[in-house]
């Protein structure tokens, strides 16, 4: 790409797009164009098609999509599977009628089959039955693999897929209802330790910047007791617990979000959909799977941020509440052929956000 080439970054206000962002401006790009969900709805066709007509971007990184944790996915199933269907539709077919050079789709590890073997490789896609709490997104995103694929594969264009693994990082998202694993515990193990510390300063200072239900810091303490105790952070004979979803056992992989954004740009800058599979008759599998090729388990990853923060607390860990996929490791040897490895290692990640989030 030349660093004067019209790039277009769809969603870049969330974890991986601000990334992306932040990685195109560090090596000199200076003709990024972005628009925020207000300005622009990228499940509108006609909006979509005239912001492409208008911008003309030569370039398209798709990192626009309704993400959430296991109970998003579960519960607000045909909103996952439609927003995303729509979004990347979209933007690939545009992207199409208005020639753009190269477009990047993000999608998701939680393509693979629930009982996948261990590591995930790509060609292990649509081998077997998806994990149930989040298929509706999954299928989303295999939509968008083979749409990728099909433009491909009839018109010439060089789309590329990669599927992520769990993310993490600045501009993470804290909603305590639909956040990730691991910004999920981070917050609550902070407000556990503000709450052991009977720190309510601390306490009004992350409600009143991401309200709970409604609850700033500003409200009553009992009210405050009452909603951290409902999100899991309660205090019993003045032992603070903090509740973990599941049994603590699934295992899961955690990529820096600033590692994921320098993979995705070395591969716009550096790989065609020519190197992603090889030259035969049927093109399967062409998607890129970028992670660290390493895991931990929930109860692990707890302790971790756990001796992070300081927290003195217990774990309760709720087994009424899912697992979810037992082992969700993938292999990037793709990847790493392709010429890119990760760099920050989950601990020294782990303090990072930590810090990002409290500043």
């Amino acid at each position: 790409m030349e660093k004067n080439a019209k790039i277009y970054v769809a969603g870049h206000r969330g974890l991986v797009g601000s990334a992306i962002v932040k990685n195109l401006n560090n090596k000199g790009y200076t003709n990024l164009v972005t628009r925020t969900h207000s300005e622009l709805d990228l499940s509108d066709t006609i909006s979509v098609k005239e912001f492409f007509e208008s911008e003309q971007p030569e370039y398209v990184i798709l990192a626009a999509a309704k993400v959430g944790g296991i109970v998003a996915n579960n519960t607000y199933r045909a909103d996952f599977i439609y927003e995303n269907l729509m979004i990347q539709n979209n933007v690939v077919h545009q992207s199409y009628l208005n020639k753009v050079k190269k477009l990047l789709f993000l999608g998701s590890t939680c393509i693979y089959p629930k009982n996948c073997p261990q590591p995930m490789k790509e060609d292990f896609l649509l081998t077997d039955t998806l994990e149930y709490t989040n298929e509706p997104y999954a299928i989303a995103k295999i939509a968008g693999i083979k749409l990728c694929e099909s433009y491909n594969i009839q018109y010439g264009t060089n789309y590329i897929s990669v599927m992520p693994t769990n993310l993490y990082g600045p501009n993470d998202n804290f909603d305590l209802e639909k956040s990730h694993v691991l910004p999920a515990l981070i917050r609550k193990i902070l407000l556990g330790k503000a709450l052991e510390e009977n720190n309510w300063s601390a306490i009004s200072t992350d409600l009143n910047r991401l309200p709970i239900e409604g609850l700033t810091g500003d409200s009553e303490k009992t009210a405050i007791l009452n909603i951290l105790e409902k999100y899991g952070v309660s205090t019993n004979d003045n032992k603070v617990s903090v509740e973990i979803w599941g049994s603590g056992k699934p295992m899961r992989e955690f990529l820096w979000s600033e590692d994921m954004a320098d993979a995705c740009v070395f591969l716009m800058e550096n790989r065609e959909f020519s190197d992603t599979h090889e030259s035969t008759n049927e093109v399967r599998n062409t998607h890129i799977n970028i992670g660290t090729g390493s895991d931990i388990s929930i109860a692990d990853l707890a302790l971790l941020i756990k001796s992070e923060i300081g927290f003195q607390g217990n774990f309760k860990f709720n087994t009424q509440k899912p697992d979810g996929t037992l082992k969700k490791l993938t292999d990037v040897s793709k990847l790493n052929n392709l010429g890119w490895k990760h760099s920050i290692e989950l601990k020294q990640g782990v303090r990072k956000v930590i810090d990002w989030y409290l500043s």
